[in-house]
């Protein structure tokens, strides 16, 4: 009878272990996707603003056409991804960001552009959403990092003993985070 009781009380703290563990892993999945709205959110805001940059720079300037038609595709291949939150694996995150470099690259390539048309530099326009596209981008920098932020918690829930059986038997996965674009870790060259 005592064996009994024991075995019992094991149990009993085993299930009351797991489900404290599963409430805190559901709280964290949540904390994930939400992190994640923020990001697309932001992203989104980016891709709002490329239209309205592209129509200043055609209305201003005999632009380099070909830079414009690179964004505007970067733009399109960027915003036709979506990723569900609840499948944010690394592979679907990394296929995302992949999305946004190329993005990022071609607006890189239209604001430097943009430094040969003096006409466009002083349009009032074109100077508007330069500072609304920077701060779009640093709003785009706190999110990412909110977002690995709770991803890195999340993951670290989940991968730790006790919470790692539980996490076992009700399939929480790990998630993927952003990671420095290839290549950032070398200065760029600046030649006057």
């Amino acid at each position: 009878m005592k064996n009994l009781l024991i075995v019992i009380g094991v149990i009993v703290v085993i299930c009351l272990a797991g489900s404290c563990s599963y409430n805190g892993m559901v709280s964290k999945d949540e904390a994930v996707k939400a992190k994640w709205g923020a990001v697309q959110s932001d992203y989104q805001r980016r891709a709002d603003l490329i239209p309205n940059l592209v129509a200043t720079v055609k209305g201003a300037a005999n632009f380099e056409k070909s830079t414009l038609v690179e964004v505007t595709e970067a733009r399109a291949k960027a915003t036709s991804i979506q990723v569900d939150a609840s499948k944010l694996t690394p592979e679907t995150i990394q296929k995302y960001q992949a999305a946004q470099g190329q993005l990022s690259t071609a607006l890189g390539r239209l604001l430097v552009a943009s430094e040969n048309y003096p006409t466009l530099k002083a349009n009032d326009n074109f100077s508007a959403l330069q500072v609304q596209l920077e701060g779009t981008e640093n709003r785009i920098n706190v999110s990412r990092k909110d977002f690995n932020d709770a991803v890195q918690d999340y993951n670290t829930t989940i991968r730790s003993f006790p919470a790692v059986i539980t996490a076992k038997l009700f399939g929480f996965g790990e998630k993927g985070s952003f990671a420095a674009e290839a290549g950032s870790d070398k200065a760029p060259k600046v030649a006057f």
